[in-house]
């Protein structure tokens, strides 16, 4: 690998960890990045998934004051993402990429119109709720650990647009501010990255300069995301999502 290579991906890694930790998505920046340079498809997808995890434990250490309070939702919709995450990686190790090809556009474009959405469709829920005498759930709506759980495979076996889903969701099913959802899916999006990147290191073929190269680069993109992301008013990170989620749809459907 020349120099410019190595610059390259670093800076890809920088890119990718700040927009995981801002949206999500990263992986449209490092996965075409690194099939440009050669590296085969299925250990370009390996590879990236082992160097994106260092930058999720840097995003989900710059939302700390967010988490604050978030123990109990945390671990358990952390193990929805655990068995997602987990469910997802064997699928890619098992099935053809073609599997899957034609759900990923339909996934994220719910979830962008999820995330549009969202806010009149949870106000509703609440309503609803009130009327009946129901005091709000602390893990959202029943739905919400199956949903996530079904996020988590869809991360597992790729992960681009991941957070536009679960920020859908749990927008969606929990009631909360949008920079603590932020948060919560900082840390539910690492731990599907992290559970699927233990079992390639076991039995798929990494690239670990590539890898090393992304996870230093998605540090510091991480605390870069956290600073921008957690400055951005309820608003604009909901604009934010959709406009990343839109990208990510176009770059699936024009492929």
């Amino acid at each position: 690998m020349s120099w410019p290579e190595a610059v390259a991906i670093l800076l890809a890694g920088v890119g990718a960890g700040t927009i995981n930790t801002v949206v999500g998505s990263g992986t449209l920046i490092t996965f075409p990045t690194l099939l440009a340079f050669g590296v085969p498809p299925v250990t370009a997808n390996v590879s990236n998934t082992v160097g994106l995890v260092p930058g999720s434990v840097s995003g989900a250490i710059g939302y700390r004051a967010e988490l604050a309070g978030q123990r109990a939702r945390l671990l358990r919709l952390g193990s929805a993402s655990l068995l997602g995450g987990t469910a997802g990686a064997v699928l890619l190790l098992v099935l053809p990429s073609a599997a899957f090809d034609t759900i990923v556009p339909v996934l994220i474009g719910l979830g962008v119109l999820l995330v549009v959405t969202g806010p009149v469709i949870s106000r509703r829920v609440a309503v609803r709720a009130e009327r009946r005498g129901e005091a709000p759930a602390e893990h959202g709506s029943w739905w919400v650990w199956p949903a996530v759980a079904a996020a988590g495979i869809y991360g597992g076996y790729f992960g681009a647009a991941q957070g536009v889903l679960l920020m859908a969701i749990l927008g969606i099913g929990i009631a909360d501010g949008i920079q603590r959802h932020n948060a919560t899916k900082n840390v539910l999006a690492g731990l599907v990255n992290a559970v699927a990147a233990a079992i390639f290191i076991l039995v798929a073929q990494v690239d670990w300069v590539v890898a090393g190269l992304i996870a230093g680069g998605s540090i510091v993109g991480g605390q870069l995301g956290a600073t921008v992301g957690r400055r951005l008013p309820p608003t604009v990170l909901r604009a934010v999502i959709v406009v990343v989620g839109v990208t990510a749809l176009v770059v699936f459907l024009t492929d």
